[in-house]
């Protein structure tokens, strides 16, 4: 494709679409997604009508057991079966199309399934692997799921505005890579309307639920790739992040999910408005059901040098041969973790603290790490610069968008234009960008300088490696009430890479509120009202590393690293359920 398909602006409003009412466009829209999944054969077996809160077991009662054994492969798994031939890329793909149909039926998470185009890329996989003895690529045969508004060739991306329902746009840069390398695109995902909320909810599709929890969202902009590999329609997809919007999901259903540094992996190509902001860099990347699975994905797409097409992005291989931890004489590594408990605007809920204690004892007892408390830098005022610089326009391209229609507003759209007191009634002036980017650059440095200060020695020496954090207030939260982004947002305005890892599970035995605390502002009020521990039953309760800039690396060696000396508890209970 074109390099300069990459850098087209946002679409014009469809006509067709502005000429009908708005509910039409959904319902067609809708009907087209049943169709895709009415397509896979053998049909399946309906979910009860009466879905339980926690669905994620319903697989062990409706699928044939080679679906579940595949689908419950991690993706390094099957990519070793399929390039020995042991598994077909078509048995894998009918697989993943399967699971994926029943995901939808259980959470709401597909925009539309790719049965024929998918079986076709397997069959072509399949015979080249047959008549030339070795795999494609490093990817041959995986199938993939692909967030809605990341353009598939020859289909219509809307991004989740009923206006842009008859868009098509150029495939994006970052798909050409992953089918060069073999993967089988199955599924296209929700995502929310703005795409800047933190769960994911439209007026085309509804609302996507948690699979462990349909009462509780499953995280946004990225949630319908969330819902659909948490519910292990797929292992391994492509979200994007600009404020929390891979991590959230991620977190929500039990996954790793990878933000990397900006300007990194290829984020061109992408449908969305504002398109030619650079005051928050947005970025595009992983979530899969294992952290190999974000390691895979990413060394493959940087192996494809894909700054020379996107003269943006760094030069910068994946760099997998690299030691970034020093080795110990006992054969361990030495890691310094700082551990933000808190971020001093909004207290996290009791199952998130939990995790944290839980994880900061293990690595209390391992020989050459040490865990210092890291005090958070101004987080009230990061969020002041975040959100002022989010929507330097005054929201009139999301505003254009929702309204070409006539659709109404969805209530986390509201939030987070009409409602936020940072975002200006009138553009910004150029003079009012220069202002808000040197203030944002001013706090990038002294938070630099903060982490310099945790240095014990010369050149760095002793310096923290990662911080530990949460990744939310708490763990996914009841439908249209995720309403602070600070913990994730935070390390998009300083631009730091994050990986995020599944710990435990909300447990009310373990989890009881504390009635005894006083909210320190609105904001830290209205997270702990919403706190119940009945009402955050079975939700998986994850973390988040975070590195300095460019040490994408680093980050996954540790969480790494971390993982094999802990055996953290959730994962290990997804692990040994689906044995």
């Amino acid at each position: 494709m074109s390099a300069l398909a990459t850098y087209q602006a946002a679409p014009d409003p469809d006509t067709s679409a502005a000429s009908r009412p708005w509910q039409e466009t959904a319902a067609m829209l809708q009907k087209h997604r049943d169709a895709t999944l009415a397509a896979v054969r053998p049909a399946l077996c309906d979910p009860p009508a009466q879905l339980p809160l926690n669905v994620a077991s319903l697989a062990e009662q409706l699928l044939p057991s080679d679906v579940k054994a595949i689908t419950e492969s991690a993706p390094e798994v099957l990519l070793a079966q399929l390039a020995s031939q042991k598994l077909t890329a078509t048995a894998v793909t009918n697989a993943f199309l399967h699971r994926a149909s029943l995901a939808q039926k259980l959470t709401n998470c597909v925009t539309e399934l790719l049965p024929e185009r998918a079986l076709a890329r397997a069959k072509e996989l399949d015979e080249y692997i047959k008549t030339h003895g070795k795999p494609i690529g490093p990817l041959h045969g995986l199938p993939i799921s692909v967030k809605e508004h990341i353009p598939m060739a020859g289909l219509k991306t809307n991004a989740g505005f009923i206006a842009w329902a008859e868009n098509e746009s150029p495939q994006a840069p970052i798909l050409d890579i992953l089918w060069a390398a073999g993967a089988v695109f199955h599924v296209r995902t929700t995502q929310p309307q703005t795409l800047m909320h933190l769960e994911t909810s439209n007026n085309i599709y509804g609302v996507t639920v948690n699979p462990f929890n349909r009462q509780l969202t499953a995280g946004g902009s990225s949630g319908g790739e969330g819902a659909l590999i948490g519910t292990r329609g797929s292992c391994l997809g492509v979200g994007t992040d600009i404020g929390g919007s891979i991590r959230s999901p991620a977190a929500n259903n039990g996954l790793y999910g990878f933000k990397p540094t900006g300007c990194r992996l290829p984020d061109g190509g992408l449908l969305a408005t504002m398109k030619g902001q650079e005051q928050v860099i947005p970025a595009i990347g992983p979530l899969s059901t294992s952290l190999e699975g974000i390691k895979i994905f990413s060394k493959v797409v940087l192996d494809a040098k894909p700054w020379l097409k996107q003269p943006h992005l760094v030069s910068m291989p994946w760099r997998d041969d690299q030691e970034w931890l020093p080795k110990l004489p006992n054969g361990g590594k030495k890691l310094k973790v700082g551990v933000l408990y808190d971020d001093g605007v909004v207290k996290p809920h009791p199952p998130v603290l939990r995790a944290l204690k839980e994880v900061t004892e293990k690595l209390e007892k391992i020989e050459g790490v040490e865990l210092v408390e890291w005090k958070p830098y101004k987080h009230d005022l990061a969020w002041d610069i975040i959100s002022s610089i989010y929507f330097c326009d005054g929201g009139i391209e999301e505003t254009a968008a929702i309204e070409a229609s006539g659709e109404p507003w969805r209530p986390l759209s509201k939030f987070i234009i009409k409602d936020n007191p940072q975002v200006p009634t009138q553009p910004y002036s150029i003079k009012d960008v220069w202002r808000l980017t040197a203030q944002r650059e001013q706090y990038r440095a002294e938070y630099a300088e903060a982490w310099n200060r945790t240095a014990t020695g010369p050149d760095g020496e002793g310096m923290v490696d990662v911080i530990l954090c949460p990744v939310g207030p708490g763990t996914a939260p009841p439908l249209d009430q995720a309403r602070w982004w600070g913990y994730t947002s935070q390390w998009n305005l300083l631009n730091y890479p994050a990986v995020v890892f599944p710990v435990t599970q909300a447990d009310p035995a373990l989890d009881a509120k504390d009635a005894s605390y006083q909210p320190r502002n609105e904001r830290d009020e209205f997270n702990h009202k919403l706190y119940e521990p009945e009402t955050y039953r079975d939700a998986p309760v994850s973390l988040q590393l975070v590195g300095r800039i460019f040490e994408d690396e680093k980050v996954i060696e540790a969480l790494d690293y971390i993982t094999q000396r802990t055996g953290l508890p959730f994962a290990d209970a997804l692990k040994a359920k689906a044995e």
